[in-house]
């Protein structure tokens, strides 16, 4: 599209904070295109809240409106949990989930309020191109889709980041939007992405050229000794931590903090991207990284060997369709669908210590049936074989 063609149209443009997504925002209404901006709450760590995203916008004439997410987050951070959904070098998704949120939190909104157009500042020809292009397509077909960085006229006006940041200093905005030529956070309640150039090389040491978030470097974390953390699942959802119920969005951010303490470490992974190429990624996700290594130990104790094997293959299966932008296809859906039926087995309760970025099983209550065989205790010469069964498939 070009702006001639977008002056016809009402458009609802994403906006999380970003560098590039004000950029575009701003420059459109400068142009006479009708633009909303739509920021969603999705649990977005660091000092550019949500709210304080929304407040900028508003404060240099554009019309902005906060949207709250956070539980659709947290119930698609469960999801990546239960299919244990990591990608390459064991990446919990969680910007790639956040795509699929946002399309499906807001596309009615956007309908709701006029919207014909779905706007965003991703990359051209990047993953989140394609990803919010599968998702509009499936969530909100009715809205064109416009990817800023594919039309020349967009191009020709921001050829880089730096010219991003010096267009929205021209019109005042704070530092705070134009500091992020150099270096970018792409956050939510799941977890961090964190983007240099210096950090695209893989010869750049990620703990000299990033500060944490979420989470500390393992030498820097708790000092006074192990600590304790207890979680309950049923059928592979967290449901209670310490004794205590949970929702999705407290049980993540509970997580967060006590694998935060305890210096899980961001990851630096080689990932194979959308378009063919590869690329180096550093992440956080500190609170994924503990409930995913628990539930973890929880389908060890209750799932036979077969079960074992399908549920990885899925998990490999469903998370290149979250990182690829493909949830909601049919593969998706039966893949969804067979992990959910052996997740039903997997409830019960697991404790682990943690430590300098470690996590240590220190027990198991599960409500499997199981068949569980003993030798040291019967004078270490012969087997005892006992089954334990409770109802198997809950509900």
């Amino acid at each position: 599209m070009n702006d001639t063609e977008l002056t016809n149209e009402a458009v609802g443009i994403l906006v999380s904070g970003g560098l590039s997504s004000v950029a575009v925002a701003a420059y459109l209404a400068e142009h006479c295109v009708s633009v909303s901006c739509y920021v969603a709450d999705i649990g977005q760590p660091g000092a550019l809240t949500p709210a304080r995203v929304t407040e900028l916008l508003g404060a240099h004439g554009l019309r902005a409106r906060l949207v709250d997410l956070r539980d659709l987050m947290a119930d698609r951070c469960a999801d990546l949990v239960r299919y244990q959904a990591t990608y390459d070098g064991g990446y919990w998704n969680t910007t790639s989930a956040s795509r699929e949120v946002l399309v499906a939190g807001l596309a009615k909104v956007l309908h709701d309020d006029g919207c014909t157009v779905l706007a965003h500042g991703c990359v051209g020809g990047g993953n989140d191109q394609r990803r919010f292009a599968r998702y509009a397509a499936v969530l909100a077909p009715e809205l064109r889709v416009f990817a800023p960085w594919t039309a020349r006229w967009m191009l020709d006006r921001f050829p880089d980041r730096d010219s991003m940041a010096s267009y929205l200093g021209s019109l005042g905005f704070p530092g705070e939007l134009t500091s992020l030529a150099d270096y970018s956070v792409d956050g939510n309640l799941g977890g961090c992405s964190h983007e240099s150039a210096e950090l695209e090389s893989l010869r750049t040491p990620a703990f000299d050229h990033m500060t944490p978030l979420m989470t500390t470097w393992p030498q820097q974390g708790t000092a006074a000794g192990p600590e304790g953390f207890t979680v309950r699942f049923a059928a592979g959802r967290p449901v209670g931590i310490g004794g205590r119920p949970v929702t999705p969005v407290e049980a993540i951010s509970q997580a967060n903090d006590v694998g935060g303490r305890a210096g899980i470490p961001p990851l630096s992974v080689v990932e194979n991207r959308v378009n063919g190429t590869k690329c180096r990624g550093v992440y956080e996700a500190p609170g994924l990284e503990l409930l995913g290594r628990c539930l973890g130990y929880l389908y060890q104790a209750c799932l036979d060997p077969p079960a074992t094997a399908l549920l990885r293959s899925l998990s490999g299966a469903l998370s290149s369709a979250v990182y690829e932008g493909r949830l909601h296809d049919q593969a998706s859906a039966a893949a969804r669908a067979a992990a959910d039926l052996l997740a039903r087995a997997a409830t019960g309760e697991v404790e682990v210590d943690l430590y300098g970025g470690s996590i240590m099983l220190r027990g198991i209550d599960d409500s499997s049936a199981t068949a569980w065989q003993t030798r040291f205790g019967n004078g270490g010469h012969q087997w005892r074989t006992e089954w334990r069964y409770r109802e198997k498939y809950p509900g």
